[in-house]
C-alpha cells in the first residue's frame, strides 16, 4: 500500500479540482502496481489517507470505473479491476484485430501518410521516451495508451475509434504491468524502441512492414505465463 499523503496544490498539479487530484493519485497507484488487481478500495481508508471527503472520492472512483481501472461490485464495494485470463486474451486479441484493420485502411494501396497525419503519434512517442527517461510510470503508461489510440485514429474511422477506446482502457492496467515488468528485466528504453519501430513502419507506408513489426510487438511478453500468447512466451 502506498504511503499516506495529503492532497493539496503543493503536489505540483496546479489548480485541479480535488476530484481530479484523487483520480490522479489513485490512477497512479493502480498503474504503478501499488494497488494490485482485485484489491478492495475502502472509502473510509481512502478518505483518511487522502484527507478528503466522500463526495470527491466517489466521483473519482466513478471516473476510474469508466476508464476500466476499477470495478463497482453490488454489495461488495469497489475493487481495482481484475480481468480473467480469458478476458485478457480476448481483449488483447481484439486490440490486435482492430489495429491491423485500422492500419490496413490508413495505408490502403500503399498510401504514404503526410507528416502532419503522424504528428499526434509522434508526440505520444516523444512523451513516452521522456517519461521513461525520468522514470515516471504513470506518464509512460498514459503515453503508451495515447500512442495506440492515435495509431488507430490514423484510419480516420470515427466508429472504429469509438469501438477501440473502451478496449484499450480495459487493458490499460495490464499494458502498464507488462511495460513495468519489461523495464525491470531489460533496459527501460526497450519499450520505447519497440514503439519507435512501429512508428517508422507506419511512416514508411508499407503495410507488410507494419504487420511484421506488429507480429513481434510482444503485447503480453512480460505478463504471467497464463496471460500470454504461446508465441509470446519467453523460453524457460
Amino acid at each position: 500500500m502506498a504511503v499516506a499523503s495529503r492532497l493539496s496544490d503543493d503536489d505540483g498539479l496546479g489548480a485541479r479540482s480535488l476530484t481530479e487530484l484523487v483520480v490522479h493519485r489513485l490512477r497512479g497507484e493502480i498503474l504503478s502496481g501499488a494497488l494490485a488487481p482485485g484489491e478492495r478500495l475502502v472509502e473510509e481508508h481512502l478518505t483518511r489517507r487522502y484527507q478528503t471527503s466522500r463526495a470527491p472520492l466517489r466521483e473519482a472512483l466513478r471516473q476510474l470505473g469508466e476508464q476500466g481501472l476499477v470495478d463497482h461490485l453490488p454489495r461488495r464495494g469497489v475493487r481495482v479491476a481484475e480481468l480473467s485470463t480469458r478476458d485478457v486474451d480476448e481483449l488483447f486479441s481484439l486490440r490486435d484485430v482492430l489495429e491491423k484493420f485500422a492500419l490496413g485502411n490508413a495505408l490502403d494501396a500503399g498510401v504514404v501518410l503526410e507528416p502532419a497525419q503522424l504528428t499526434r503519434l509522434a508526440e505520444a512517442l516523444a512523451t513516452m521516451e521522456k517519461a521513461t527517461t525520468r522514470d515516471d510510470p504513470l506518464a509512460r503508461a498514459e503515453a503508451h495508451r495515447r500512442f495506440h489510440v492515435e495509431l488507430v485514429a490514423l484510419a480516420g474511422h470515427q466508429h472504429l475509434s469509438r469501438v477501440y477506446e473502451p478496449v484499450i482502457l480495459k487493458l490499460q492496467l495490464y499494458m502498464a504491468t507488462n511495460i513495468r515488468r519489461e523495464a525491470a528485466t531489460r533496459s527501460p528504453m526497450d519499450s520505447v524502441h519497440r514503439h519507435r519501430r512501429l512508428f517508422d513502419a507506419v511512416a514508411s507506408g508499407e503495410y507488410a512492414a507494419v504487420l511484421a513489426v506488429l507480429a513481434g510487438h510482444g503485447a503480453r511478453v512480460y505478463l504471467p505465463p497464463e496471460a500470454q500468447d504461446p508465441k509470446d512466451r519467453q523460453p524457460s
